[in-house]
């Protein structure tokens, strides 16, 4: 009786483990079969001047210099939006000083875009070419919105200005959707508080009907919102970066990532935004601890945060 038990129960045992090892197979287990990570073949900007290259290969910040020619070399201090093509070995034209046969990127940023420079440009990407499931791409834009919108107070009430940034932010959600709809794989972000930059720290000092800041804060909040409640939120089309939490967090505690100043510009105002390198900087300025290079451009270390940031949502989403 007993042999008989023994019998059945290796018998029911070894029923187990086929079943287990057919399961296991089927959901694509075993040491065998992994998930392949996302491998793109192209990357694609959009977005304004905190992602802009120009063809002298300038940029919008503080330009870094070839430490032996002391002239602008525009792999140093790079945006985010270089960040996350070199992260896949990419590089765009506008900064291809390896000469790179194929850079294959293509970045349709430009200084002063909004979000509805960003639709057009991606109408007109779109009128000869595609989106497919091996492009990435990088979208940042709706700080110009903001101070656009700021602008027409107070012209414009509080509250229509509050509802156009509402608009305007599912006007960007929009565009991201479009594009996952035609089959692309996005990485979009928020915004930072514009009621943080040195800009609004200025206007709260000179326009003292109501607290500026607070009001840039507000319609930043507003934007940044209903970019987050339209954006297709499937897990596997869309990632979204938080640029806003990022900045909100440094504003508050900035010692403890290593800021020291992130209220004021690093370069000088009488100098042009694209002109801007680590020698035409204010008194004491510190392009790696400082949070802001201009009144609303982020300086070389918060991109490199941002860019790091957006690459890695890139590469750990389940595209």
């Amino acid at each position: 009786m007993q042999r008989v038990v023994s019998q059945n129960l290796k018998r029911t045992l070894a029923l187990a483990a086929v079943a287990a090892a057919a399961l296991l197979a089927g959901c694509g287990g075993g040491s065998t079969q992994q998930i392949d990570p996302f491998s793109p073949t192209r990357v694609i900007a959009f977005g304004d001047e905190s992602a802009a290259i120009l063809q002298s290969g300038k940029k919008y910040g503080v330009n870094g210099l070839n430490a032996d020619t002391q002239l602008i070399d525009c792999r140093i201090n790079p945006n985010w939006a270089q960040v996350l093509a070199s992260g896949f070995g990419f590089v765009y034209p506008q900064c291809n000083n390896d000469f790179v046969a194929l850079p294959q990127g293509i970045m349709y940023t430009v200084d002063g875009y909004k979000v509805a420079d960003v639709r057009d440009k991606i109408d007109q990407h779109l009128s000869n070419d595609r989106f497919g499931p091996k492009d990435i791409v990088g979208i940042m834009v709706g700080v110009n919105d903001i101070l656009e919108l700021y602008r027409q107070f107070p012209q414009q009430s509080r509250d229509s200005l509050i509802n156009e940034a509402k608009a305007r932010g599912r006007l960007l959600a929009d565009q991201v959707n479009r594009i996952a709809n035609a089959n692309g794989r996005v990485v979009v972000s928020t915004i930072f508080d514009v009621g943080l930059t040195p800009f609004a720290q200025k206007e709260k000092l000179q326009q003292t009907d109501i607290d500026r800041a607070v009001f840039l804060n507000d319609l930043s909040t507003a934007f940044n919102t209903a970019l987050r409640l339209n954006v297709l939120n499937d897990g596997r089309l869309v990632g979204l970066v938080l640029v806003d939490e990022t900045v909100q967090q440094i504003s508050r505690f900035p010692a403890a990532f290593g800021y020291t100043n992130v209220t004021d510009a690093a370069c000088r105002t009488d100098i042009a935004r694209q002109d801007c390198t680590p020698n035409t900087l204010v008194t004491d300025a510190n392009t790696t601890q400082w949070l802001w290079a201009g009144d609303t451009l982020l300086s070389p270390v918060a991109q490199q945060r941002i860019g790091t940031l957006v690459l890695s949502r890139a590469k750990n989403n389940p595209f």
